[in-house]
């Protein structure tokens, strides 16, 4: 019987790493789109040299 409760816990914390790793992907290519769209002051002075 505890491995079937096992097998639950260890199914939702495989499914809340799976969703955090989608989230933080999604985050991180919006975050370079924008960079890329946005430009800041380091950035900028790099593109004008």
């Amino acid at each position: 019987m505890l491995s079937v409760v096992w097998h639950y816990w260890l199914g939702l914390i495989l499914l809340i790493v799976g969703v955090l790793a989608l989230i933080a992907t999604a985050a991180g290519y919006v975050a370079k789109v924008t960079a890329m769209k946005y430009p800041n002051r380091r950035q900028r002075a790099a593109q004008n040299k």
